[in-house]
This record gives C-alpha cells, sequence and structure tokens, in this order.
C-alpha cells in the first residue's frame, strides 16, 4: 500500500447492530493508523450507536445523517465528511476479506475507480456463489451499466478523492443510486478497473431486499416504471457528460 495516501472508508448504518462490529473489525484490521472510517447513521432506532461508540479506535468517526434520508443519502453524507486519498464505500454487514484494502489501493494508483469482486454468502457466511461478477456479468461501459442491468455496487467500490467533485452531489431522483452515478460518472471522467479477485464477503440475509435467492430475478417492477429508469438515468448522464466536456473546452480555450 502506498503510505502516503490516507484512506477514507465511508458506511452508512441503519438498524445495522447484528452485524457491524465484525465488518468493522475485518476494515480496521488492514486500514493504517492515520486513515479514518467515516459512519453516517440514518436514524438507527436498534443498539447501532452503543456498538459502535463501544469499539475503543479513534479512527472511527461518527455521523449522524440530517439530509436527505435513505442510502443514497446517507453515503452521500458520509463521502461529504470524508478527507481521504482513496475512499471505500462499504456496507454494515459485509466482512472485508484480507488484503482488500492493499490490493484496492494498489490499483487506484493507476485508475480513478475500482471496482472489486464477491463472494455471495447467505446470513452466516456460508458461500453461496464463489463470484458476484459472474452473475451480472460485471464491467465497464455506460450503456451496458444502464440498459441491460447496473454492476456497479457500492459495498464493492473505491474511487480517488479526485471524483468526488463531479460525482456530489448525487441527483435527487429515487431513479438513480449512489453507487450507479459514481460508476457512471467515473467511466465519464476518469478510468474504471473492474478487479475479478474477490475481496469481499457479500452477505445477504433473509431480510434483505437483495438475498442470495433473489440475486438471479428479475425486477417485479412493470415496464413502463424500468423503461422510464433507464431513460432518466440516460438523460442524467449525458446532460452530465455534454456539460463536463462543454467545461473541458471552454478552460482550454481561455
Amino acid at each position: 500500500m502506498d503510505k502516503m495516501k490516507k484512506v477514507s472508508v465511508c458506511i452508512a448504518t441503519y438498524n445495522g447492530e447484528k452485524y457491524i462490529k465484525e465488518q468493522l473489525d475485518s476494515i480496521l484490521s488492514q486500514i493504517g493508523s492515520e486513515d479514518e472510517v467515516i459512519i453516517s447513521d440514518d436514524g438507527s432506532t436498534d443498539g447501532t450507536i452503543n456498538v459502535i461508540k463501544e469499539i475503543p479506535d479513534s479512527r472511527i468517526k461518527l455521523i449522524f445523517n440530517d439530509g436527505r434520508h435513505g442510502y443514497t443519502g446517507n453515503f452521500e453524507n458520509a463521502l461529504n465528511h470524508s478527507s481521504g486519498d482513496y475512499i471505500f464505500l462499504s456496507d454494515q454487514d459485509d466482512v472485508w476479506l484480507p488484503e482488500k484494502c492493499k490490493i484496492v489501493c494498489e490499483l487506484l494508483s493507476q485508475y480513478d475507480l475500482v471496482v472489486t469482486n464477491s463472494k455471495v454468502t447467505d446470513e452466516n457466511l456460508n458461500v453461496k456463489k464463489e463470484s458476484f461478477f459472474d452473475i451480472y456479468n460485471s464491467g465497464t461501459g455506460i450503456l451496458k451499466n444502464i440498459i441491460i442491468c447496473s454492476t456497479y455496487y457500492g459495498s464493492c467500490m473505491a474511487l480517488r478523492q479526485n471524483i468526488l467533485p463531479y460525482v456530489l452531489p448525487v441527483p435527487k431522483t429515487k431513479m438513480i443510486d449512489y453507487d450507479v452515478w459514481i460508476g457512471l460518472v467515473a467511466e465519464v471522467v476518469g478510468k474504471v478497473f473492474f478487479c475479478r479477485t474477490p475481496l469481499l464477503l457479500y452477505r445477504r440475509v433473509e431480510q434483505s431486499i437483495t438475498s442470495t435467492e433473489s440475486l438471479l430475478k428479475r425486477s417485479e417492477h412493470p415496464l413502463w416504471w424500468k423503461v422510464y429508469k433507464r431513460l432518466v438515468q440516460l438523460y442524467l448522464i449525458s446532460e452530465f457528460y455534454f456539460q463536463y466536456k462543454i467545461t473541458k473546452l471552454w478552460k482550454k480555450i481561455f
């Protein structure tokens, strides 16, 4: 790992007391003494806050989301408080595999956004699928990730600080999530790499919308909703693309 680069790990929590300590232990064991874990809580009503406060580690910075609620707004709050050169996104209930931080930091020295593969597990971390990438044919491509399906999952993503000014604020619409937006924007302004090595145990609990069994199921939303969502995403990234190109051209001329 590049010792000169500070790492920020952004976690969005909401009623995650059952698994948050296991996830934090897997992260804290890999990051450096000057790194940070930014935890943005979205109003948990269980023991999540107490579990976090009981961990005696000054690298943990707990903040509270007083802005737009939901996971997109909660992650955006965490990102706004991050100060690292390299920024990892993390769910509250997964587990980092050894060497994740080291491998991804090495890749971030060459790329602006890195998406890593993961092993899909059940609630007890029993592996059900060895490769998340194989399920969705994960990879780059703006049209691929809008029209077919998005393969940008926040829990598997890490980005360079220089990307943040472009991705924040995330568009205020339910038609595009924070991780999809980050992935699409990064493809426009930088270099994206999909690392096929599984570096995460992607835990799917029974209550999760994306449980292990439902990963391969198609969305139950009506066709008109799916088409509308994709059109909105195409519009948003197209608008961003042209604004970005015009701004670059303007700066080059003047």
